[in-house]
């Protein structure tokens, strides 16, 4: 049996806890992810992928309509839009939801609710845009350990990453490895920091960090990696530990068990 990958969304833990608590009845329910605000659930929605969401309307900072414009058609997911209050519902359905849960529910409206929701998913089929998409990639790979391998073949040696695919709002692009400053890692993906903006990539830090030149980019601290060349100097604290000092201003935190690390590859471009 598939599982069906779920986030519930509630800024109220107890409203979390009781979608929990019913879909949990359900062995084909895998929830993956909770989250409390918006902005963590446009986050996580774009790093897991999953199949359905249970969406509050209602949130602080950012709501749950505005936590779906930032995922973007191409990644999203069924929605389910729970709320306490019925004006919304109108605007739901134009956000193209599967279903409105208006609180409180019964635990029959609830599972008339999922049972739609399973049936839509099990209809679904991939668009043609995301086909042309994965062929694109996937091409896109063969290229790369395509080259990767005449590369070995020549030098002996392995390839490092030279450049990304980017995905955003239905678009795609390449970005080059030597454009990023520095990079975040963001649960199970990390943000590209390049000049005033940043991409998010659905990898995690340690994995992309494999595949980096160590020449260029070193990680500073368990949560960051930054690119060498962007890095103006080391500024020291009262505590006796150290901040990174970027060209562009940009301040990161350097782990004291990587500060000599750092320093020694410093002096090679003194």
């Amino acid at each position: 049996m598939e599982k069906i990958r779920t986030i519930i969304v509630d800024d109220e833990p107890l409203a979390r806890e009781g979608i929990r608590l019913l879909v949990g009845n359900d062995p084909q329910i895998e929830v993956v992810g909770e989250c409390s605000t918006g902005q963590e659930a446009a986050t996580k929605i774009q790093c897991l992928s999953p199949d359905l969401v249970f969406l509050d309307v209602q949130m602080p900072e950012m709501n749950g309509f505005e936590a779906l414009a930032r995922v973007g058609a191409e990644q999203m997911p069924t929605i389910v839009f729970v709320t306490a209050y019925d004006q919304y519902a109108l605007k739901a359905f134009e956000a193209q939801a599967l279903d409105y849960l208006l609180k409180p529910f019964s635990d029959e409206r609830f599972y008339k609710t999922l049972a739609r929701a399973k049936s839509q998913l099990e209809q679904r089929k991939a668009k043609e845009e995301n086909r042309n998409l994965q062929a694109l990639l996937e091409q896109y790979q063969i290229d790369q350990n395509s080259t990767a391998q005449e590369t070995t073949l020549r030098s002996g040696a392995s390839r490092h990453l030279d450049r990304l695919i980017i995905k955003s709002g239905g678009h795609i692009a390449f970005l080059d490895i030597d454009e990023i400053d520095w990079i975040e890692a963001a649960d199970y993906c990390v943000l590209l920091h390049v000049g005033w903006k940043s991409h998010l990539l659905r990898e995690r830090l340690t994995e992309l960090e494999s595949k980096l030149d160590p020449q260029k980019f070193l990680r500073i601290h368990r949560s960051t990696i930054v690119n060498i060349a962007r890095i103006r100097e080391l500024q020291g604290r009262s505590s006796g530990s150290y901040d990174v000092m970027l060209r562009d201003g940009t301040k990161l935190r350097l782990s004291r068990r990587r500060r000599e690390i750092l320093q020694a590859v410093l002096k090679q471009f003194e």
